[in-house]
């Protein structure tokens, strides 16, 4: 079919460039030539002699009634798709992928509802939430995590409770409880009524809350320095890429709590003194 249209298309634009007129009518397909050819004419309306069907009374469709049906229907992926860029800020491209059902959709905007900025809850939806998804076979309408336990999360990460790399533990270990609190409900008996799974309690309880205090992060930047001294000289001879293997070694000796934003500070000052 796509063969046909493309060298129809050419062949029409050929007959109206030489002057030629174009006719109503219905044309075959050649697969091995690869060209149409004419088959027979197409009638007009008047030739099929059309009649009412007496079985079937007269229809008025007035243009309130249009309005009405048009006010009724949701908000349609186009214009939807536009207004994730207008509103949220996000790409063309994210908004494309956040709309294409409308589950997830839906999905995105009450977790920005919940408080998480929109950029942050695409990105999360898009990478770790797709992830767990397709690991468990599962789509977005199917979803044991709430919006609200993505938004609840991000604000951890915001006001700097927990860094980037801890949410992506506690993120894991949320979706896994909050899937199996869904298929327990499934299977009991008498249906219960069960809280959601909060991140908060996941790093209050594996102590997994970001170390922000610059004494006590002071100790890991000095063992860290102290165990790679000659990566430390290269960066003092000017190889400054060599801050992020630093950063990796306080991390190690914090388990990943190490504000890395108060780590970068702390290893710059001490690596120009």
């Amino acid at each position: 079919v796509e063969r046909a249209l493309a060298y129809e298309a050419k062949r029409q634009v050929r007959v109206l460039e030489e002057g030629g007129a174009l006719v109503q009518e219905t044309r075959l397909w050649d697969a091995e030539r690869g060209v149409t050819s004419p088959m027979r004419t197409k009638e007009e309306a008047h030739d099929y002699r059309y009649f009412p069907e007496p079985d079937l009374v007269p229809l008025a469709v007035s243009a309130k009634w249009i309005e009405e049906i048009r006010a009724s229907l949701p908000e349609l992926p186009d214009a939807k798709r536009a207004r994730f860029v207008n509103d949220y800020g996000l790409s063309e491209e994210d908004a494309r992928m956040l709309t294409e059902e409308r589950a997830m959709a839906d999905w995105f905007e009450e977790a920005v509802k919940s408080g998480a900025k929109p950029k942050a809850a695409a990105n999360w939806m898009m990478t770790e939430l797709w992830k767990l998804l397709n690991q468990e076979g599962l789509d977005i309408a199917k979803c044991p995590l709430r919006p609200a336990q993505l938004a609840g999360m991000l604000k951890l990460v915001e006001d700097g409770t927990i860094s980037g790399k801890i949410a992506k533990t506690v993120f894991d270990e949320m979706f896994r409880r909050s899937r199996e609190i869904v298929l327990s409900v499934k299977s009991a008996k008498h249906k219960q009524i069960v809280s959601p799974v909060k991140a908060l309690d996941i790093v209050k309880e594996k102590g997994l809350v970001q170390i922000s205090d610059a004494g006590e992060l002071e100790g890991a930047v000095d063992e860290a320095l102290a165990a790679n001294p000659g990566e430390v000289e290269r960066y003092r001879g000017g190889e400054e890429k060599l801050m992020g293997f630093f950063v990796g070694q306080v991390m190690k000796l914090t388990k990943g709590k190490a504000n890395p934003k108060l780590v970068n500070e702390l290893l710059r000052k001490k690596l120009s003194s």
